[in-house]
């Protein structure tokens, strides 16, 4: 085999493994198929299109899977895409350092891991309650802003707030976040458009190692009970914080 074709194999291979433990908790995996890009040397202008291209093909899959199964509340999420819809757009046709608030982030998903790997049970999982309309446009408005700034959909954000502020059970949390990904992801794409330009070549390869991961993560997310999702979530956030905060 040769060497170009082993590095794009081994790259889809790590990508399809980041889609299962993402999807089984209702995310689309942007952020960990821009850590193993930046891990694989590829360049910087092509990870954030790559990113959000493949979020949009599992998110799609990932937000039908959970929607069909009925771990979804529509009065759950639309407070948040009335705020982060419009500012994901604005942040995709920005193009700003993150060595500012990457950092932050980082730490704050890092503590957000750390508590869901307790054993203690969250209190949303037994009385969730729905957002206030306004508090939940606001906190989506900083969120999609973040979202399309990064090149990631933003679940990674919204899932602790929910569980945490006991906005949602674990299990409807998943699909919440899967379809609120699946917007921002695309609003962040149509905030700027040019950036397609610079999808690279292996991409229906990655595509299809995604799309499988998602396949294999859903149904694991769908199955399984709560406290297990929970366990996956926090390790997402753990992943997630690492590679905002440059530990990888």
């Amino acid at each position: 085999m040769p060497e170009l074709l082993s590095y794009e194999f081994l790259l889809a291979v790590c990508m399809f493994l980041g889609a299962v433990l993402y999807t089984s908790v209702g995310h689309a995996g942007a952020s960990a198929y821009i850590a193993l890009m930046a891990l694989f040397g590829l360049a910087p202008a092509v990870m954030r299109p790559t990113a959000l291209a493949l979020n949009v093909l599992v998110a799609s899959f990932t937000s039908f899977r959970y929607w069909h199964a009925g771990l979804f509340r529509w009065r759950t999420l639309w407070p948040f895409l009335l705020g982060a819809a419009p500012f994901a757009f604005v942040g995709g046709a920005i193009q700003l350092p993150g060595a500012y608030y990457k950092p932050l982030v980082g730490v704050v998903l890092l503590i957000g891991g750390v508590r869901l790997l307790l054993p203690k049970e969250l209190k949303a999982n037994a009385e969730p309650r729905d957002p206030p309309v306004w508090l939940g446009a606001l906190c989506g408005a900083g969120i999609g802003l973040l979202a399309g700034l990064t090149g990631t959909g933003g679940g990674i954000f919204l899932s602790p707030l929910l569980l945490f502020l006991g906005w949602s059970a674990t299990r409807i949390a998943s699909g919440v976040v899967a379809v609120f990904i699946l917007c921002n992801s695309t609003a962040g794409l149509l905030g700027n458009v040019a950036i397609l330009k610079a999808l690279p070549p292996d991409l229906p390869l990655y595509a299809v190692a995604v799309f499988l991961g998602a396949i294999v993560g859903t149904t694991f997310g769908i199955r399984f009970a709560a406290p297990m999702i929970l366990k996956a979530l926090g390790l997402v956030l753990l992943v997630a914080g690492l590679k905002l905060i440059g530990v990888y």
